[in-house]
């Protein structure tokens, strides 16, 4: 009778053991199950998506070119003034010749010249055209360009009222085809070389008249802007 107690004591405990083992792996088995089926549903989200493509960042540019000049151009790029507020700007190689920053742009007509050679300005100006007498000052300005050089032009407000016809004539001869055009308050911007050609197949020369009607701003025009890439080996 003992004997059979001492059994039934073993075998109750056996079973606690064996139940308490079974509940155990009956819950490790179901969180292995449910972080199983979790991580299967991510990754078939993860496949459903598409991919983000991000692009990079564009590298800027010489004179904020939207494409870069081959190797062994020079690269330019000429705005005009808008309005009051926004000045004209001259850029030569990625290097400001005439702009609000250096204190040098003002209303008129702004000049610089450029050594092709070494691709460096050697003079800077603006005439303006609205107060005073500064036309023949500007020839004057032209003429002593040496030979070998690059003249980048553009105007800021009004460079028509006292530009006389022998200073246009001047500026047609460098090849301009729209300096006899010029009107109050154009926006106007031209490239020439003396002494040598400029290929044909560049930006040279824009032009965009004040129309009461069109008018980006209250009285002028639009700004307009040439920009290209001039070879190294044109002289």
């Amino acid at each position: 009778m003992w004997l059979n107690r001492q059994y039934l004591v073993k075998f109750s405990g056996l079973l606690l053991v064996w139940l308490a083992a079974w509940y155990l792996g009956y819950l490790f088995a179901a969180f292995i199950l449910k972080e199983t089926r979790t991580t299967s549903i991510a990754i078939l989200q993860d496949i459903g998506k598409k991919p983000v493509l991000r692009a990079p960042v564009p590298k800027r540019q010489k004179c904020d070119h939207w494409s870069p000049c081959s190797p062994g151009n020079y690269a330019y790029r000429i705005l005009s003034g808008g309005g009051k507020r926004r000045m004209a700007k001259i850029c030569f190689e990625d290097e400001l010749l005439i702009s609000e920053e250096k204190g040098n742009v003002g209303r008129g007509i702004n000049i610089a010249i450029v050594n092709y050679k070494t691709g460096k300005v050697t003079s800077a100006k603006f005439f303006d055209m609205w107060e005073g007498d500064h036309s023949g000052e500007m020839m004057t300005f032209i003429k002593n360009a040496p030979e070998g050089s690059l003249l980048l032009m553009v105007t800021h407000d009004d460079g028509s009222t006292w530009l006389k016809n022998d200073a246009k004539k001047l500026v047609e001869e460098l090849g301009s085809k729209e300096i006899q055009n010029m009107k109050f308050r154009s926006s106007w911007a031209f490239i020439a070389a003396k002494g040598f050609k400029l290929p044909d197949n560049i930006q040279k020369e824009k032009i965009n008249h004040s129309d009461k009607k069109m008018n980006r701003y209250d009285g002028w025009p639009a700004e307009i802007q040439i920009e290209g890439c001039i070879p190294r080996n044109l002289i």
